[in-house]
């Protein structure tokens, strides 16, 4: 019963601070104290969240990662990232997508059960499944700002720079952004490809073939990605689609798969 209602309460102060953001951006307020006036519910539902998880996730057998504590976990890591990374930058405005997705995730976490002990606690592959969760986490987090910047660069070259565009940073510090995020979770995602291969007996075995395959494509995408950028300078739409491309990818590695296993083949 404490589950059902610290979950509601989460999902309400989430739902508050998406709300209060999405009035800021609107208003064209910028200053830091409004910045983390609107953000003090999500700090507040980020920890009731995490208590959760505790609850859900971390248990005595091992990490339970049926789909639906997978997921709240991953949403849970976006958004504690989106606060952390709203100290020093103005990516405060993703959680207008970020957090009412994430009370949609506690929402599905305290109403259907999804059990699956992936590995007792402390193990070396623990490390691994974390390091690939944070990866994923990071990755999300750039998807959602490459959406966004697709519609800051459609409004630009439409000449409709009002709403909440004037809000928003300079076009070039949002690109900047957007690659710096996806440079700390491609290095995530290398370590957690060389942890795999390192600590699981076989990434190629018939259960884990096709999250191994997806997860190497998608490596393969972000790394071309930042690559090209490197060597030909990409970005605008260009940059956009190799890092939504890269991103459908992990989904269907992460989630899809997970989807597969555990709702549709049972």
């Amino acid at each position: 019963m404490h589950t059902i209602v610290i979950g509601t309460l989460a999902i309400f102060l989430y739902l508050v601070a998406a709300v209060t953001l999405g009035a800021r951006l609107r208003n064209q307020i910028t200053t830091n104290a409004s910045k983390w006036k609107c953000l003090l519910p999500a700090i507040l539902a980020i920890f009731l969240h995490g208590w959760l998880l505790i609850e859900f996730v971390f248990t005595e057998e091992g990490l339970n990662l049926g789909v639906f504590n997978a997921i709240s976990l991953v949403t849970w890591l976006i958004c504690a990232m989106l606060i952390v990374s709203a100290i020093k930058r103005p990516t405060e405005n993703l959680g207008i997508i970020a957090f009412p997705g994430t009370g949609l995730a506690v929402a599905l976490q305290n109403t259907f059960t999804s059990s699956r002990i992936t590995e007792t606690l402390g193990s070396p592959i623990e490390i691994h499944i974390l390091i690939s969760i944070a990866a994923y986490s990071l990755l999300s987090i750039a998807a959602v700002q490459a959406v966004l910047l697709t519609i800051q660069d459609r409004h630009l070259r439409n000449k409709h720079p009002g709403g909440f565009i004037r809000a928003l940073p300079p076009l070039q510090t949002m690109e900047r952004l957007l690659f710096q995020m996806i440079g700390v979770g491609f290095a995530l995602q290398c370590l957690s490809l060389l942890s795999g291969f390192i600590f699981l007996e076989n990434m190629f075995a018939q259960h884990l073939v096709h999250k191994t395959v997806l997860s190497i494509i998608g490596w393969a995408v972000f790394a071309i990605l930042l690559w090209g950028r490197w060597r030909f300078g990409w970005r605008g739409k260009t940059a956009i689609r190799w890092t939504l491309s890269g991103f459908g990818v992990l989904v269907l590695a992460y989630i899809g798969s997970k989807i597969v296993q555990e709702i549709i083949l049972t």
